[in-house]
């Protein structure tokens, strides 16, 4: 997924290329866009904040998130319509 830290709000933006673009409020300091990441697309998805965890990229806008859950619902994030 591609991660815009900084923004005015956290959302989902739709695709940058083929990867889903999340844009983030939180500061890409100290870890705070990543975990706020984490959070977000827990919520989004229906499960335990801790089954999400950027697994590459913590340093990068370009990232990998592992979720370890079997009741996530990935359809959530993509744009209805």
């Amino acid at each position: 997924m591609h991660v815009q830290p900084g923004a005015k709000r956290t959302e989902v933006a739709g695709l940058h290329g083929e990867r889903l673009k999340i844009r983030i409020a939180a500061p890409a300091v100290d870890g705070r866009a990543n975990a706020a990441l984490e959070a977000f697309l827990a919520a989004a998805l229906g499960i335990a904040r801790a089954a999400v965890t950027v697994s590459r990229g913590e340093r990068s806008r370009q990232k990998t998130v592992a979720i370890r859950d079997t009741h996530a619902r990935p359809d959530r994030l993509l744009p209805s319509g």
